[in-house]
């Protein structure tokens, strides 16, 4: 395939008069792990239902598996797998009963490779759904939805409401279902720690636009914050193009900025009393820093 099986262009999406996307513009090459990453109400879910279909665009496209998302083809939709964060199961079924389902309406369904999963996770096949684990709910939803060998798979939170534990365990499994099938993933996740994990790429989703996207070790070296003190106290943070947040700290600002150079450390000098040395963020700090609530400096469009 030439072209990225996950293609978003220009997406626009609103809600009455509330735009929840605003051109959102990316894509997930093959065989991949994309982490779409936001705040609650940022657009991650409403951008995964457009891609699905669920949802129209108002403006631009996306496009799954070189079909535009408005008019996807059954055999198409055949090969993606999509598992939502709520994992809804019938509460009566036994997880052998969810696997004959599945093997009876997907042509591409392996039961003897799922039924090589639940056994690789502990799982009991006669297990009701009633009385599994948040964990183990989810562990079930996967293996339905890798055991069709999908060529997409889109994960929406899967591990929301999951404890420590009950999240590595689901981690671990997805991991070694993506060793076994090489399949592109596009996920959204709140757990940066599990993002950093399992990720080749992040997109940072905020105010409906992404302001990053990037590998995860590129952004993190591109990336830095610094104290900066104006001249006097009741000074604004410096409106350089590259401080993509400024936070008000006592006696000044606490920079978050963008490809650091001796040009940028220069204006910083000359128009404060003085910065200081280099703090470089892991993942978490710095998507706090890019989507804070409290920060005065405006991001760019886009950190690519």
């Amino acid at each position: 395939m030439d072209a990225a099986p996950i293609v978003f262009r220009n997406v626009h999406r609103r809600f009455d008069k509330t735009w929840v996307l605003r051109g959102l513009d990316f894509e997930v090459p093959q065989g991949s792990v994309y982490a779409l990453l936001g705040r609650n109400g940022c657009g991650k879910t409403t951008a995964i239902r457009t891609l699905l279909g669920f949802l129209l665009p108002h403006q631009g496209e996306a496009q799954l598996l070189g079909e535009s998302s408005e008019d996807l083809s059954a055999a198409t939709r055949g090969r993606v797998a999509y598992v939502t964060e709520g994992h809804r199961l019938q509460k009566l079924d036994r997880i052998k009963d969810i696997l004959a389902f599945e093997a009876g309406t997907r042509p591409s369904f392996s039961l003897p490779r799922a039924r090589a999963w639940i056994e690789r996770l502990g799982l009991d096949p006669k297990k009701r759904v009633l009385t599994m684990s948040r964990g183990q709910r989810a562990q079930v939803a996967l293996v339905a939805a890798l055991s069709a060998d999908p060529e997409v798979l889109i994960l929406d939170d899967p591990g929301l409401g999951l404890d420590v534990v009950m999240r590595r365990e689901l981690l671990d499994a997805l991991i070694q279902a993506l060793t076994d099938t090489g399949c592109t993933v596009l996920l959204s996740s709140h757990v940066m720690t599990d993002v950093e994990r399992i990720a080749d790429r992040v997109g940072i989703l905020h105010g409906g636009a992404l302001i990053a996207d990037s590998e995860i070790d590129e952004l993190k070296q591109r990336i830095e914050r610094r104290f900066w003190q104006p001249n006097d106290p009741s000074e604004g943070p410096p409106p350089l193009l590259r401080v993509l947040r400024a936070r008000r700290v006592p006696d000044g600002y606490d920079l978050t900025l963008l490809d650091v150079d001796d040009d940028l450390l220069d204006r910083l000098r000359s128009a404060g009393a003085f910065l200081g040395d280099p703090v470089c963020l892991g993942l978490e700090e710095l998507f706090l820093d890019l989507v804070a609530a409290d920060a005065e400096a405006p991001a760019p469009a886009e950190v690519a």
